[in-house]
């Protein structure tokens, strides 16, 4: 019997015309769109379709756009086939639709509080204060060091995802980020991108959105979590709807350990990673870490139907 884990992508993943398809072919998908609309009174349908000014790029729609996609995907799988995870979990921003999927979360109240947790994200910083970059081939226990070290010296830098065996990302001020990158050289790294981000996420930069995201997140019902669900924060399972709470006041803040969460998954025996929403970022990731979970996505009609035939 298949053992899955829905793993449900972050911030990165946009891209013009995600969801399109599954709207023009799925009621389902439509009537998902049109409650984030109304829920953000926000045309948000229209951002994704044709990004008419850019705006899919800035971080306060980014994040309900894909979350949105991501939901409205995940209602078109479970109406269509009979596949059903066993975990769930999602790349920073992607925690929350996983939280909709386990019905912790409404997707109304997710898809409200995703918009002001990229406001409050895109204000903590000055824009060009903050940067972060991609460290690929050097070993996390030399990469941590490397940012101890800058952060000691007055330029603070830390790990912010764990995206991969070979790949790191840092965030913090953006004289220590290039200093790390520089150190990071010195000490073996194959290489280093700067990405190209409107603030440093995942730092302890973002405190004063961490402090009025969970402002707001006090007045968000959590519901039981029906499905286990792996957090950014622990790479552990987590089934309280309390803690669930405090875990995405803690990500903001925190280092995602996604290749964590990809060892605590095969310790539950999942035998297969289905990706749910826009792109195949996570997907990747996946079949960087480990050769023992077969990787699927679901984000159109095509990849629908692959997994239908699975």
């Amino acid at each position: 019997m298949v053992r899955s884990v829905f793993v449900f992508p972050g911030q990165g993943s946009q891209y013009v015309g995600m969801g399109k398809e599954l709207c023009d072919n799925f009621s389902v998908a439509r009537e998902t769109f049109e409650e984030a609309n109304d829920s953000l009174g926000l045309d948000i349908k229209k951002i994704c379709f044709e990004d008419p000014g850019g705006e899919i790029g800035l971080t306060i729609n980014t994040q309900p756009a894909i979350l949105t996609t991501s939901i409205a995907t995940l209602r078109v799988l479970g109406r269509e086939t009979d596949v059903r995870p066993h975990l769930v979990t999602g790349h920073s921003l992607g925690e929350y639709s996983a939280l909709v999927a386990a019905e912790c979360l409404s997707f109304s109240d997710a898809v409200r509080i995703v918009r002001q947790r990229g406001r409050f994200m895109q204000e903590a910083v000055p824009i060009g204060v903050g940067a972060m970059a991609a460290i690929m081939g050097l070993e996390e226990t030399v990469l941590q060091g490397v940012c101890a070290e800058v952060t000691e010296g007055g330029d603070e830098v830390s790990p912010a995802n764990y995206n991969s065996p070979d790949q790191t990302v840092i965030s913090g001020k953006a004289t220590g980020v290039q200093k790390a990158i520089d150190l990071a050289k010195e000490r073996g790294a194959r290489g280093a991108v700067l990405l190209k981000v409107s603030a440093p996420f995942h730092c302890s930069l973002m405190k004063p959105a961490m402090e009025r995201l969970a402002a707001e997140l006090e007045g968000i019902s959590f519901q039981e979590i029906k499905i286990p669900v792996i957090s950014n924060v622990e790479a552990d399972i987590n089934t309280s709807k309390d803690k669930a709470r405090e875990l995405l006041i803690r990500q903001v803040c925190s280092p995602v350990k996604w290749v964590q969460s990809i060892f605590r998954m095969l310790k539950e025996d999942i035998d297969t990673a289905i990706e749910v929403g826009p792109g195949k970022v996570l997907s990747g990731l996946v079949r960087k870490t480990t050769d023992k979970l077969k990787r699927l996505n679901v984000e159109n009609i095509k990849s629908l139907n692959r997994l239908q035939k699975q």
